[in-house]
């Protein structure tokens, strides 16, 4: 499967997306927002505090869904060769990847948010663009996937709304029990 992936210069040469795909881009815009409200007015250490009994940070958070868009935006132009075989890392790859779920200490909210930014501009393009949502790739290794399944462009961008609408939810929580603020209510 090749996809094209438009430049921020084509977007006005782009027509108005309607349907399914507007649609996706919609739902991603909404829990896209959700997350990042989370992090308004938040110093970088702010950013980095756990207030949960979890490892998960703000600012972790906003890394991780944006490994998530990338990691995913690759699999749908490139399949799972693009991904990392999960059955077969090692206790240091664990370590790296739990990584991603902190902001350390050289990383700033800023740049996370810059990066996440990127990421999902990339992703609205590659909605905007492919030319089948019902292109299928085998999925990854990995201990969670089934073996021998297969998924659409169409299912990996439901997991990609799935983890940010999650995501946007944990947060929400951690910047509750930060300072009171909520995303909503």
């Amino acid at each position: 499967m090749t996809g094209t992936v438009r430049t921020t210069r084509d977007l006005s040469e782009r027509p108005t997306i309607t349907g399914e795909r507007a649609d996706w881009l919609e739902t991603l815009a909404k829990h896209r927002h959700f997350l990042r409200f989370t992090t308004r007015d938040l110093t970088d250490e702010q950013a980095r505090q756990r207030t949960t009994p979890s490892e998960l940070c703000l600012g972790g958070l906003i890394k991780h869904v944006t490994e998530v868009e990338r990691a995913w935006g690759d699999f749908i132009l490139n399949g799972p060769s693009s991904m990392p075989d999960f059955t077969a890392m090692t206790d240091a790859d664990w370590a790296r990847r739990a990584d991603g779920f902190r902001l350390l200490p050289e990383e700033t909210l800023t740049g996370v948010l810059a990066d996440y930014a990127e990421a999902a501009r990339r992703t609205d393009e590659l909605v905007a663009s492919l030319p089948d949502l019902d292109a299928t790739w085998p999925l990854p290794k990995a201990p969670w996937s089934e073996p021998g399944a297969r998924w659409s462009v169409r299912q990996v961008l439901m997991h990609i709304v799935s983890e940010t609408a999650q995501h946007a939810g944990h947060a929400d929580i951690i910047r509750e029990a930060l300072d009171g603020a909520k995303s909503m209510g």
